[in-house]
């Protein structure tokens, strides 16, 4: 364990560490990305949840040294429901990353808000022109198909 903080998150003591360099590389560079709803990749966000959460310990009394969450099982059996792992998460988050971490995520969502009105307007454009084609009959009576029709 790296620097171990003890912290209370509703009501239990979990143990934050801080994470090893090249795994702290890898969570801080997509943990925000695969994150962000309708653009993300749930499956890669909860694999880089269990990452960080192996980090984490829960203090038992019977045990001297904190259980570590490195598995499914511990964690739902030591985190009482999602809004607890969500706390536990950002915790993390904040105590290995920190102002860099609020940073980039920060700037992700900039980036999402600046480009959102762009994305909305070609989804949009793109609906108007399939239903504008769709409510569009060819027509049998124009000029031109009676002038076509006469000797």
């Amino acid at each position: 364990m790296i620097e171990p903080i003890d912290k209370v998150i509703d009501g239990k003591t979990y143990v934050l560490t801080k994470i090893p360099a090249i795994e702290g590389r890898e969570i801080l560079t997509q943990y925000p990305i695969s994150a962000a709803p309708k653009i993300g990749d749930y499956k890669v966000n909860e694999a880089l949840m269990y990452k960080l959460l192996s980090h984490v310990g829960v203090r038992i009394e019977t045990f001297p040294a904190p259980l570590m969450l490195t598995d499914k099982n511990l964690i739902n059996n030591h985190v009482a429901n999602a809004i607890t792992l969500m706390k536990l998460e950002k915790e993390m988050l904040d105590y290995n990353f920190g102002f860099f971490f609020r940073e980039k995520a920060s700037t992700f969502l900039s980036v999402i808000d600046q480009k959102l009105p762009m994305w909305i307007t070609k989804i949009l454009m793109g609906l108007s022109e399939q239903s504008t084609k769709a409510k569009e009959q060819p027509s049998t009576n124009s000029e031109q198909s009676i002038a076509s029709k006469t000797p």
